[in-house]
């Protein structure tokens, strides 16, 4: 073992001449870990809501979702989309076409986004597990057109469950301009079905502003006949989504965008990305106040220490040697707080995600939240992220005090010598 190691690890376990001195490294001890168990923390419940809003959306995004780099549609029958039904990884793809549009039902009225769909999209999501309500999920059958409302699209409309009405839908005629003196010749209207049926993704972007319909019905009221917005992309059980994601761009050029799961909603995450680069920035900021108590604590044990730097000088020690036994003794410090804060962080982690016993509202009623507790899930890039900002940020707290008492300290030994 080297010797300064030795040394340093000796006078972090030994008993010092004054108790106050094995007080207050505990003190510093504990400061880093309990920093640490902060940052474990903190990163996991971030990771654990990123992960709880990528489950709410997969109910209703698919793996992957291609769209044109340019412009609104595109022709689904160009032989280069129907090549990737081929590719490998590919288990299923489903044609679907957005547009704005208003929705009548008795006196309401709304503008929603109309996403018309085909019958694969039921294989590609979990749209199944978010539907609510009477029916089933259907949308035409031999002479009749449905579309399935968000939950709160429905309750703006008032349209019921059991609601077997008529609504109307209405949107522009392609390529015509509004004639003001008479509006209506420019708007298509057709007519559609409630299947007693709604969706809530718990979700506002979804759940108060989409429709679901048919892409048969989308295309008439649009005017279109093989163009589509959007293709959804089942991956293939067993296939890396990053490898088919790379593949179906390969194929596909420029002219169109692959997006997985998360960059579908990109803006989303972004925001809880930078919430979390946010938060573990501010607890770097703690961690290094609680550094700083390890810096009082080497102070204390390095005046303490004095009579044993004058024997290892006249041993032969040479000052770089004596530095460095004090500065790797903060290191220790902060290496131990470390370790003790990221076993205590991860084994809270762990309490909390298999019993939840912290919940997110103590006395609210039952199914306020979507979830009851803080969601956490623990990753190990944080841990190790955790544990380099530990010893880094100990380290540079450390360095310069450490440094300058030492001199200070042989100084005083070369005096007395």
């Amino acid at each position: 073992m080297k010797l300064s190691l030795f040394i340093a690890r000796r006078y972090l376990f030994s008993k010092k001449s004054h108790n106050a001195i094995n007080v207050i490294s505990a003190i510093s001890v504990c400061g880093v870990a309990l920093a640490t168990l902060a940052l474990i923390c903190t990163l996991s419940v971030f990771n654990g809501f990123q992960q709880m809003v990528a489950d709410l959306f997969t109910n209703f995004d698919s793996d992957l979702e291609i769209t044109a780099t340019k412009g609104k549609v595109f022709n689904a029958e160009a032989p280069s989309i129907q090549h990737l039904h081929e590719a490998e990884g590919v288990a299923l793809m489903s044609y679907s076409l957005e547009e704005q549009v208003m929705l009548i039902y008795g006196s309401n009225q709304l503008m929603v986004t109309l996403k018309g769909v085909d019958d694969r999209f039921r294989e590609i999501t979990h749209i199944d597990e978010i539907l609510y309500g009477n029916g089933f999920f259907r949308l035409h059958d031999r002479d009749t057109e449905y579309a399935i409302p968000g939950i709160e699209v429905a309750a703006r409309l008032g349209i019921g469950i059991t609601q077997s009405d008529s609504l109307q839908v209405y949107a522009p005629k392609r390529g015509e301009e509004v004639n003001l003196a008479d509006p209506s010749n420019a708007f298509v209207m057709r007519s559609v079905q409630a299947p007693g049926m709604v969706f809530a993704v718990n979700q506002r972007k979804y759940d108060s502003e989409y429709v679901l319909s048919s892409l048969n019905f989308a295309r008439q009221l649009l005017g279109y006949r093989s163009e589509v917005s959007k293709i959804g992309v089942k991956v293939a059980e067993g296939a890396n989504p990053d490898v088919v994601q790379r593949t179906l761009q390969s194929r596909l050029g420029k002219d169109f965008q692959v997006k997985n799961r998360y960059e579908q909603q990109e803006d989303v995450f972004r925001i809880m990305k930078l919430e979390k680069l946010i938060s573990y920035i501010f607890l770097t900021f703690i961690l290094l106040i609680a550094c700083f108590n390890v810096v009082g604590s080497l102070s204390m044990l390095i005046i303490d220490k004095k009579k044993d730097v004058i024997t290892l000088r006249h041993l032969g020690a040479s000052d770089r040697l004596i530095g460095q036994i004090f500065l790797l003794e903060g290191r220790l410090i902060s290496l131990f707080g470390a370790l003790i804060g990221i076993v205590l962080g991860v084994g809270l982690c762990l309490l909390q995600q298999h019993f939840g016993f912290i919940t997110l509202g103590a006395g609210a009623a039952e199914g306020a939240f979507v979830i009851d507790a803080y969601p956490v899930q623990v990753e190990a890039l944080d841990v190790l992220l955790v544990l380099g900002t530990v010893l880094l940020v100990g380290w540079i707290a450390v360095w310069y005090p450490v440094k300058l008492l030492t001199r200070k300290l042989i100084q005083s030994a070369d005096e007395k010598d």
